[in-house]
C-alpha cells in the first residue's frame, strides 16, 4: 500500500468553490475536459457520446439540487472534483504506489505507468472523484492542472487550473491553504468555508462557501445560511447521494 507524506506539506494547493454564485453552466467541466484531453492526461475518452448509454472521463461534474420549501427554496449548483485530501484513502489503498500525494504541495496524482486499473482507489474515495479510463485501462483524476500552474511559459495570471480560468461567475478560486494570507484562506475564514462530508475524516483540501441569505431576507438573516453537516438538510442529502 502507498504511504502519505509523514510531515505536513509546505504548500496545500486547492480550490474554494462559492455555492452562492455558481450558475451551473458547466464551463469548468468543459474547459477541464478540453485542456486535459490535449495535455497531461491525454486523451480523456468518450464512449458512445451521442447515444443513450454514453460514458466518458470527466474530472469535473456539476450536480444541481432544489433545496428548501416555498419562499425559502432555491437551486444550488454543486461542482465536484477530487478534493486532494490530506488523509486520502485513495492513496493508502493503492497496491502499486500509482496513486500518491505530493510532499511539496499536497496534490494527489496517479502515475499511470504504475496503475493496473484495479479500481481500489475508486471504491475507497467517498466522493466518487476517481475516473476509470476503459480505453487506457487506468485510473485518472483531477491534477489541479499541474501542467498549467507550474508552467513558466504562461503569464502568471494564467497559472491557475483550467476550471478556475474559465468560470464566468468567478465562483472558483485557487491558492495555497497553508498560507493564511492567501485569497483561499481568507475566503474560507470570512465566509465559513466547509468540508464536504467531514464525517469521512479525509481532511479534504478543497472548501465550499455556503450560499448567502436571499436578498428579501437579508435584514432578518444577515449571516450566511448555515448548511447542516450531518444531521439533516442539504449537506446530509449530498452525503447520502454520494455515499451510494
Amino acid at each position: 500500500m502507498t504511504s502519505l507524506p509523514v510531515q505536513p506539506t509546505p504548500k496545500r494547493l486547492g480550490l474554494v468553490i462559492d455555492l452562492d454564485i455558481c450558475v451551473g453552466c458547466h464551463a469548468c467541466a468543459v474547459n477541464c475536459k478540453e485542456w486535459n484531453t490535449g495535455g497531461y492526461h491525454a486523451p480523456l475518452t468518450d464512449t458512445k457520446p451521442y447515444e443513450a448509454d454514453a460514458s466518458g472521463v470527466w474530472f469535473n461534474r456539476i450536480h444541481t439540487f432544489e433545496v428548501g420549501v416555498g419562499a425559502d427554496s432555491r437551486v444550488v449548483h454543486f461542482p465536484k472534483s477530487c478534493l486532494h485530501c490530506d488523509d486520502a484513502p485513495c492513496v493508502t489503498v493503492c497496491p502499486t504506489g500509482a496513486s500518491y500525494k505530493r510532499s511539496d504541495d499536497g496534490i494527489v496524482l496517479v502515475d499511470e505507468s504504475m496503475c493496473i486499473g484495479c479500481k481500489l482507489c475508486s471504491w475507497a474515495c467517498p466522493y466518487g472523484a476517481r475516473e476509470y479510463d476503459g480505453d487506457a485501462g487506468v485510473m485518472k483524476k483531477c491534477t489541479l492542472c499541474i501542467d498549467r500552474i507550474y508552467n513558466n511559459n504562461l503569464e502568471e495570471v494564467a497559472r491557475v487550473p483550467a476550471c478556475v480560468s474559465t468560470c464566468p461567475a468567478s465562483a472558483r478560486h485557487f491558492g495555497d491553504f497553508a498560507d493564511p494570507e492567501s485569497e483561499v484562506s481568507k475566503l474560507t475564514a470570512e465566509r465559513g468555508g466547509f468540508d464536504l462530508m467531514p464525517e469521512q475524516d479525509c481532511a479534504p483540501t478543497n472548501k465550499y462557501l455556503p450560499p448567502r441569505p436571499r436578498k428579501d431576507n437579508a435584514e432578518s438573516s444577515p449571516a450566511p445560511i448555515a448548511l447542516p453537516k450531518a444531521e439533516g438538510g442539504f449537506l446530509a442529502w449530498v452525503d447520502d447521494l454520494l455515499s451510494r
